[in-house]
């Protein structure tokens, strides 16, 4: 089987290797998917090492590894022209033992290529093919392994940063890992009992097409690209299909017939195009584990509190009440029932009566001094003459006395009843359709328990035989895992309260 050949192939090219097995795996799931891989990283941490090892795997299949420079020529990785085929005035390349009759090629310093290499090693990477002369030849080409000291600088680069699927981050060994380092023999070279041959690369060619993808995987995909466009991180088209074709080799290696949620665990070290935007998309990942496009956690407390406010807003709202005229009726400060909406009351300040201003002073509208009134003295004081105490008003001359004596300009205010209201009642269809919504939704979310309930039970044992994810995340998708269900079981207690105080609510006659 398919599988176990791979899982032995990584235990025994891991020998001597100090926490570089997770990058080993993407090296050979790389050379599966007929993909490519770049490895990130200072100089010293076995990148060349890693692509060594891989060329084990696949036995006699011819291996070309090459350090560039800024000075490369083309000669260097296509090999040298033809003197013979010159004579002949052909331009044709000498290629044997260069990269276009290589299976495995390790390419050292990738981004040092020049404009004069770029052309040719695109269409070698991404179509498996090299014009050589008037004729473009297939080439054998499985995987080409690049490493690079630092990301690329320019345009003219963007292209063939995007043309590696793989990426990954190599640092030097942790202080954990650094006395094993220093143990480490350099006799202790792997030996391999199994290798990969142009048959197996054929069946996971002609069958990773069949693998489907599950309905949660393409929400997860979904949802996952739409988080990074929010954030600025350019994932293009291309790499999305390539990484569908990898999550479908990774399924196929792995003996299932369908992607997982777990093969997803590998977009982190296909998404990013910044070391830093590998977390991104890992943390991401880890707090959707066991999320699905029915339920999403996220969304259903959002729809949990929609559902929490408008249940606050049946139960608060009131309707008015009518007396047998059809009338609205008014609650008075001392509780009797009136069909007026309050009434008008004089104003006193500090013991004194207020007034409005008389009506012609200056055309103004508003005789009520802002709303404060004005007591006799104020009145005197600026709109009557001082002396006689009177002033001409509408075309004849009104004394103070008669002024203020004058029911229409004493300064009232209009007192405002409450509106008789009693609690809103509500049909019995409508409660029954509010219950049977909240029903239905505890339907699907009593599956999605279930659901997360059979990934509990079933993750120690998927991931644990799992060739590409990393053992130890089996740790932190527990408690994830755990998390959700605590939360769900939370929503599951209040969507029910919510559903019981519907129920609750005042039922129409």
């Amino acid at each position: 089987m398919l599988s176990n050949k791979i899982n032995t192939i990584i235990d025994e090219l891991s020998l001597s290797l100090i926490e570089r097995e997770d990058s080993l795996k993407l090296l050979l799931l790389a050379a599966l998917s007929g993909e490519h891989i770049l490895l990130l990283g200072p100089p010293g941490t076995a990148k060349s090492e890693l692509a060594k090892r891989i060329r084990l795997a696949f036995g006699d299949a011819p291996y070309f590894e090459r350090l560039l420079t800024r000075f490369s020529v083309p000669e260097e990785l296509f090999g040298p022209l033809s003197i013979k085929a010159l004579e002949n005035d052909q331009y044709t390349r000498l290629t044997k033992n260069y990269l276009p009759e290589a299976s495995i090629a390790f390419i050292d310093e990738i981004f040092k290529a020049n404009s004069a290499i770029l052309n040719t090693l695109l269409t070698l990477l991404n179509e498996r093919e090299f014009d050589n002369g008037d004729r473009r030849i297939k080439t054998p080409l499985i995987t080409v392994v690049a490493a690079s000291n630092e990301l690329p600088e320019g345009e003219e680069l963007e292209a063939l940063y995007d043309r590696f699927l793989f990426r990954s981050h190599i640092n030097p060994v942790s202080e954990a890992g650094f006395e094993l380092l220093l143990g480490i023999n350099d006799s202790d070279k792997p030996q391999l009992s199994e290798q990969l041959t142009p048959n197996d690369l054929a069946e996971v060619s002609n069958m990773y097409s069949s693998i489907k993808l599950d309905k949660d995987v393409s929400f997860m995909l979904k949802s996952l690209r739409n988080y990074l466009q929010q954030r600025d991180v350019y994932i293009s088209d291309r790499r999305w299909r390539k990484a569908v074709k990898m999550l479908k080799v990774s399924a196929l290696t792995n003996n299932r017939d369908s992607v997982s949620i777990w093969d997803c665990w590998l977009l982190q070290h296909c998404l990013w195009n910044t070391p830093e935007q590998q977390a991104l998309v890992f943390n991401w990942y880890t707090q959707h584990i066991g999320t699905n496009e029915a339920i999403d956690i996220e969304r259903i407390n959002k729809l949990v509190k929609v559902w929490e406010q408008t249940l606050e807003s049946e139960k608060s709202r009131t309707v008015p009440l009518y007396n047998e005229r059809g009338e609205k009726l008014y609650c008075t400060p001392q509780g009797e029932t009136t069909t007026e909406s309050g009434q008008e009351y004089l104003v006193n300040r500090d013991g004194s009566a207020l007034y409005l201003a008389p009506s012609d002073i200056n055309n103004q509208t508003d005789r009520t001094n802002n709303n404060n009134g004005y007591t006799r003295q104020e009145l005197e004081q600026n709109f009557f003459d001082d002396y006689y105490q009177q002033r001409h008003i509408d075309g004849k001359w009104v004394t103070i006395e008669n002024y203020i004596a004058a029911p229409e300009n004493r300064f009232k205010k209009r007192f405002q009843y409450d509106l008789c209201q009693e609690a809103a009642k509500y049909s019995k269809e409508h409660i029954n359709d509010r219950c049977n919504e909240l029903n239905t939704l505890l339907v699907d979310i009593n599956a999605y328990k279930d659901q997360l309930n059979n990934m509990l039970s079933s993750m120690a044992n998927v991931l644990d035989k799992h060739l590409w994810v990393n053992s130890e995340f089996s740790k932190t998708a527990q408690q994830v895992l755990l998390e959700n269900l605590k939360t769900i079981n939370t929503v599951t207690d209040n969507i029910r309260k919510i559903r019981d105080e519907f129920k609750s609510l005042p039922v129409a006659k």
